[in-house]
């Protein structure tokens, strides 16, 4: 079987923002959800037969006590906030797995729904349905691949490695080092994707960096004119909601806290990711077991 995970906070954003060029900004109520159904409905009509979709119920998350910069929902537009709740009772609705998290992450919910997949036999191949340069680090050789929609790209390991120079699992030092815009950090002055690929070549984790290699390089201070925001990739270009400047991260190690993902493969991201604590809320608690078993539609 095929196992299909979608990232529905980011549809959703690619729906609301894609909408507004044909609305003038006159937003429909309920158009993104209706466009994210279209999309499922595509899928499903396409051959889909086993897939899940994950959301930020809440956009806070446990990262937000690691860094108070980190990413909120403030700015969230709320014609675009109102439209969570329908969809994932739409989707529940529909007979889809949904997962609306709440103290972790659409991107934590994605890769352990990605990681109980590929730990399946009968599991022929996982794909992670999203752009975000987070969820790379949940790609394993050509078993577990992401698929930008907009781009039809299908990015396996070797496609990862191309494109940012590093292993899959080693995205979160990657991040650590250049910055992320989609979550507000800023990464380490000087260094961009070339110098942060070559010191992770040599040296691997930034937790196994020796303490003289970065020296004295920290993040670049926040600026009263420096946009920080949560970016989604819409239909067509960037579409970003502003924030407030945030306060540079003290340490870049902690940028790793932030990137590595919950719930991630067994591997030196997922030890990171551990012992950097990972609550549960009542709705995120043994999220494992809810993974399974699969939405089958029409089975």
């Amino acid at each position: 079987m095929l196992v299909h995970l979608i990232d529905g906070t980011y549809e959703l954003f690619r729906h609301f923002y894609g909408l507004r060029r044909f609305t003038k900004g006159a937003d429909r109520p309920g158009g993104a959800v209706i466009g994210v159904l279209n999309t499922v409905l595509q899928m499903l009509e396409e051959g889909a037969t086993h897939l899940g979709v994950a959301t930020d119920h809440i956009i806070e998350s446990f990262r937000n006590e690691l860094w108070s910069g980190y990413k909120t929902g403030d700015g969230v537009e709320p014609a675009l906030r109102a439209q969570f709740e329908p969809l994932e009772s739409a989707l529940a609705a529909m007979g889809v797995a949904v997962w609306p998290m709440i103290e972790l992450e659409a991107d934590d919910a994605l890769a352990s729904a990605a990681r109980i997949a590929a730990d399946d036999a009968r599991v022929k191949k996982v794909c992670i349905w999203t752009p975000d340069k987070d969820l790379a680090q949940c790609v394993r050789g050509e078993r577990v691949v992401q698929v930008d929609r907009r781009t039809k790209q299908i990015r396996d390991a070797a496609v990862v490695r191309k494109k940012f120079g590093v292993e899959p699992q080693l995205i979160p030092d990657f991040l650590a080092l250049v910055g992320d815009t989609a979550d507000g950090y800023p990464g380490i002055a000087g260094i961009g994707r070339v110098t942060a690929a070559q010191l992770i070549g040599k040296y691997g984790a930034l937790e196994n960096f020796p303490a003289t290699v970065l020296g004295e390089r920290a993040p670049p201070p926040p600026s009263a004119n420096r946009d920080f925001s949560l970016a989604r990739r819409g239909f067509r270009g960037t579409y970003r909601i502003r924030r407030k400047a945030r306060p540079a991260i003290p340490n870049p190690r902690i940028a790793t806290k932030l990137t590595a993902i919950a719930g991630q493969f067994p591997s030196s991201t997922e030890s990171r990711a551990q012992r950097n604590r990972r609550p549960h809320s009542t709705s995120n608690a043994g999220i494992t077991a809810s993974m399974t078993p699969w939405c089958a539609v029409g089975t």
